[in-house]
C-alpha cells in the first residue's frame, strides 16, 4: 500500500534563482544537482534527500497559488495515487523520469503537492 514517508523539499519562486542558490552554498554551505540537497544517510546505496528548490517563476508551481509547491516523498507511487482517486482527489498530472515518478495534486487551499516516490538510488549529475 502506497504512503507518504517525509518530506521531499519544498519549491519556491524567487527573483533569481542561481544568486540565492550560490547564497545557500556560500552562506551555508549546502549545495546539490537541484539546489540545496539534504541527505538523509551517508549509505550510498540508500541515498534519501530532501532539497531546496528556486524558480525565478511560478510556471512549475501552477496551477498552484502562493508562489510555492510542497514536495512529499511516497513509496509507492502507483498505489498512492490509486487511493488518493479513490478518495475522489483529482490528480493534475504523472510522470515517471527514470531516477523518479512524479504526480500533483492541489490541496483545498490551491497549494501545488509534487509527490515523488525516489527511484535511482544515486541522484543524476
Amino acid at each position: 500500500m502506497g504512503r507518504i514517508t517525509g518530506l521531499g523539499g519544498i519549491f519556491y519562486v524567487v527573483e533569481d534563482p542561481e544568486a540565492t542558490r550560490a547564497w545557500y552554498r556560500d552562506k551555508l554551505g549546502i549545495d546539490g544537482p537541484y539546489g540545496p540537497q539534504f541527505a538523509w544517510s551517508d549509505d550510498p546505496k540508500s541515498n534519501p534527500y530532501s532539497l531546496l528548490s528556486l524558480f525565478s517563476d511560478d510556471t512549475y508551481v501552477k496551477p498552484g497559488t502562493g508562489g510555492f509547491m510542497i514536495n512529499l516523498r511516497v513509496e509507492d507511487l502507483d498505489g498512492f495515487v490509486k487511493q488518493l482517486k479513490k478518495k475522489r482527489v483529482k490528480v493534475l498530472d504523472s510522470v515517471d523520469e527514470g531516477y523518479g515518478k512524479f504526480a500533483w495534486i492541489l490541496d483545498p487551499n490551491g497549494i501545488k503537492i509534487e509527490l515523488w516516490e525516489q527511484v535511482a538510488d544515486e541522484l543524476p549529475s
